[in-house]
């Protein structure tokens, strides 16, 4: 049963890695719990990760780090650098794993090739 339901709502076991990760950062200190939540957010729309396990492994080595840096009170501006942006999408980088953009160039490439079939 577990399977067929994980089929449509994906990973249950991914699920609780999630919320225990939500918890991690909703337990952070103010000043890192605004600056964890806005790279989150930022990490949704630049990442288009697809995969699962790929997300919880960037989460997890994502709130380590926030985590780490409060105890050693490591200031914000020294972990994102001048370039809040370029740190994140860096981070996101490193990470492989199924872009959702990758299901869409397979698209236009099937399209362009059978466009080509059927036009001189």
């Amino acid at each position: 049963m577990t399977n067929w339901i994980e089929a449509i709502t994906g990973s249950l076991e991914q699920k609780k890695q999630y919320r225990q990760y939500k918890a991690r950062r909703d337990a952070l200190p103010a000043g890192y719990r605004t600056a964890a939540e806005a790279v989150d957010r930022y990490l949704t729309y630049y990442g288009g990760i697809v995969d699962g396990d790929t997300i919880m492994t960037m989460l997890g080595d994502l709130i380590d780090l926030w985590e780490q840096a409060a105890a050693d009170g490591t200031p914000v501006r020294d972990i994102v650098g001048d370039d809040p942006v370029g740190f994140v999408e860096t981070f996101a980088q490193s990470y492989g794993g199924r872009h959702w953009i990758d299901k869409e160039r397979a698209r236009l490439i099937a399209a362009i090739e059978d466009a080509t079939r059927t036009t001189p």
